[in-house]
């Protein structure tokens, strides 16, 4: 493909496919996304790409060795030089007062092959798409140069025995070579644009060290197993996802979360398969293989990002749609026009090549995808994971960014700084009840509950039918007693009586306690038989993420399930907008509803189960990878490492590329409209037209490169 019109053409070939729902083209990636119902075969899909006058292959199939011929890219680009520069050389000596012309048929001999041979690919492509019943760039060179070439043909041998008059050879000639060096520079510009992927797919390992027997045997990384411990010495990159058995090292996960530092590793610690061992030998039990691991889903999610169409894609689409019927028109009116006024059919036809040679709907087809694939892949390198091209433009407008506090804001790792007990019950066995419940649970909480137990050496006690209450708490029944623990909403809706505790309560919630109460439900009635309050630690890059946000005139919101005291306090100290607390996950996914309705454009930053639903109710959604898969999969933007910092950058990112995007329409359209008014008025040669259709695409493709410069706030260590 080589314009936004080849895209329209593939775009309605495949939906004519019976079973083809979707399509996406992807001028920049040169691939196709396809939804379609079972039983719709490659073939049928291959088969209506090439009867549109292309070629496809399966995914699976690019991942082989291309056959290449031997000889470099660009050597059209040198021979069309080479044979182009004879042709010239007249022009530039004229500059300097020395007039010499070069023999009619040299230059149609040395003319020849560069518009038959080199410029071969136009004719073929041109032709395709007007048996397809549609028009592209390639037609519109082919058409340009064909008229030049011909136009000077005819008048070499016109006059061929009395004076020879200005031949176009030049022209023809310059423009295939001009437009052949656009097309080399734009594919290596587009090449670098996909960098990201190449570098994600770089860090897989091809052998792993598997520990058969307690001997190390090298094998083949597809042919690892689940449960199988791989040996990783110093310098080697983790080949699977896994967890420490055994030894303690630094590992290097900077090209997969962004993180600058290296970090520690201890037995139990999970590894990422991709990053780079540092120091110490380690032995990982194998968790994740192949498909499944973490790396593996990032180069999914980076492909699909830059596969995907943005939606102001889909509007130049339709505007290259009628581009180049629009051109022929234009040209047509300016040879009639040139023609009308002076009767001089030489002249009208050179204004009308000038037309054709500089309309180019490349520069258009290509601002929106290139923009999106730098930036997508920029974003990867710093941790910030984009699942699709719309994701990243409505990023861009955000106006209000929603918080859940746990694991977001704070650090999620909360220990118990009091335990209170009711009238006939004591610390230590609210502590004892309490644990047996939360042993069930993997709950940021529980952990702290299950520590201190720890540090007390409790036996824990069995506990019978447990289960988690979404947004509320856990029950089960404890040494025969039935036990609820949960939030104060939640002890509120039990209707049980606090007593004294509810001074106490208010007390702790005041200092930013989290507070759970300990609750036991007896046939007439519930009673409280104590309180846990625990501390959570801001994290240090918080207060940075906020404060940026701010500057950005973006509004922040802290919707969460714990008690308005703890929610308000840390609300406070951040600097944080507006705060809703207490919430069950329905109603934080009610409150961004209405915020949305309110008219602000809505991100909603989270990590856990309960924030999916809003997550997914969100305009964007950003969630932790240090949070739960279901979180993740509910949101658009997944951010490699638990850093809010990461989340203003995101949406630095986001306003760049839009704005790369914006820049690149703009060039495209103004190079268009101001380059074919002067060509149709005379003012422009076909050669200077070429070399302004060439300096389109690739200068709109180099704006969108310079995205890679981007380093976002959360590159630096905390």
């Amino acid at each position: 493909m080589t314009c936004s019109s080849c895209v329209g053409r593939v775009e309605k070939a495949l939906l004519k496919v019976p079973g083809v729902s979707a399509v996406s083209v992807n001028l920049a990636t040169e691939k196709a996304n396809i939804t379609a119902i079972a039983g719709v075969a490659y073939a049928m899909l291959a088969a209506a790409v090439e009867k549109a006058g292309y070629a496809a292959r399966a995914i699976e199939a690019t991942n082989t060795v291309p056959v290449t011929t031997g000889l470099p890219q660009w050597w059209p680009v040198l021979l069309g030089a080479f044979l182009t520069l004879p042709l010239m050389l007249p022009m530039l000596l004229e500059l300097f007062g020395i007039y010499w012309e070069l023999d009619g048929w040299v230059q149609l001999a040395s003319a020849t092959p560069v518009q038959f041979w080199l410029g071969a690919r136009f004719y073929r492509a041109g032709w395709k798409a007007v048996k397809a019943g549609s028009g592209n760039m390639d037609l519109l060179v082919a058409l340009g140069t064909s008229a030049a070439f011909g136009l000077s043909v005819f008048l070499l041998w016109k006059h061929a025995d009395h004076g020879m008059p200005h031949l176009y050879f030049e022209a023809s000639s310059a423009v295939v070579t001009l437009v052949l060096l656009g097309k080399w520079l734009e594919s290596r510009a587009k090449r670098q644009t996909a960098d990201a992927i190449r570098s994600l797919n770089a860090l897989r390992p091809t052998v792993a060290r598997v520990l058969v027997d307690d001997i190390e045997v090298s094998t083949p990384v597809g042919q690892v197993a689940v449960g199988d411990i791989v040996v990783i010495r110093p310098g080697e990159r983790v080949p699977v996802d896994g967890a420490v058995m055994e030894g303690r090292s630094h590992v290097n996960e900077s090209l997969i979360t962004g993180e600058s530092l290296p970090v520690a590793k201890a037995p139990g610690d999970n590894v990422t398969g991709g990053s780079v061992n540092e120091e110490g030998l380690l032995q990982v039990r194998t968790m994740a293989i192949g498909t499944e691991t973490t790396l593996a889903r990032i180069i999914r999610m980076v492909e699909s990002a830059q596969a995907a169409k943005a939606p102001v894609q889909r509007i130049v689409d339709r505007v290259s749609a009628v581009f180049v019927p629009v051109v022929l028109g234009l040209a047509l009116l300016t040879f009639l026009g040139w023609y009308g006024a002076n009767g001089d059919a030489e002249q009208a036809l050179i204004s009308a090549v000038a037309v054709l040679v500089i309309a180019c709907p490349c520069a258009l087809g290509l601002a929106t995808p290139t923009a999106i694939m730098a930036g997508t892949g920029v974003a990867a390198r710093q941790g910030i994971l984009i699942k699709d091209a719309e994701a990243l433009e409505v990023a861009h407008s955000v106006t209000t960014v929603a918080f859940d506090k746990t694991g977001t804001l704070t650090e999620g790792k909360p220990s118990l700084v009091a335990i209170e007990a009711a009238e006939e019950t004591s610390q230590e066995e609210v502590l004892l009840l309490a644990a047996a419940l939360q042993n069930t649970s993997d709950h940021p909480l529980a952990h702290a509950v299950m520590e201190k137990a720890r540090e007390q050496s409790l036996a824990l006690l069995p506990v019978g039918e447990a289960r988690a209450l979404p947004g509320r708490g856990l029950e089960g029944f404890v040494a025969g007693r039935r036990l609820f623990l949960g939030s104060t909403r939640s002890m509120n809706e039990e209707n049980a009586d606090p007593g004294r505790l509810r001074s106490v309560a208010c007390r702790l919630a005041g200092e930013g306690r989290t507070i759970s109460w300990l609750l036991e439900r007896e046939q007439m009635r519930t009673r409280v038989v104590g309180l846990l309050a625990f501390s959570d630690t801001i994290k240090p890059a918080s207060y940075v993420a906020v404060a940026h946000l701010r500057e950005l005139g973006i509004r922040t919101v802290m919707l969460t399930g714990d008690n308005h005291g703890s929610a308000l306090a840390v609300a406070k100290e951040l600097g944080i907008n507006d705060v809703r607390a207490e919430l069950m996950p329905g109603d934080k996914a009610r409150i961004v509803q209405e915020l949305r309705l309110q008219g602000n454009i809505v991100a909603m930053v989270g990590d856990g189960l309960n924030d999916a639903p809003s997550l997914a109710a969100a305009d964007v959604g950003l969630s932790m990878s240090t949070g739960t898969d279901v979180a993740m999969e509910a949101a658009s933007i997944t951010l490699m490492r638990g850093d809010p910092r990461l989340v203003a950058d995101a949406f630095d990112v986001s306003r760049r590329t839009y704005s790369k995007i914006k820049q690149g329409l703009f060039w495209a359209f103004a190079y268009n409209v101001l380059g074919i008014p002067l060509a149709a008025l005379g003012m422009l040669s076909p050669v200077i037209a070429g070399a302004a259709m060439a300096f389109s695409s690739v200068s709109v493709v180099a704006n969108a490169l310079m995205l890679r410069r981007w380093r976002g706030a959360a590159t630096s260590p905390n």
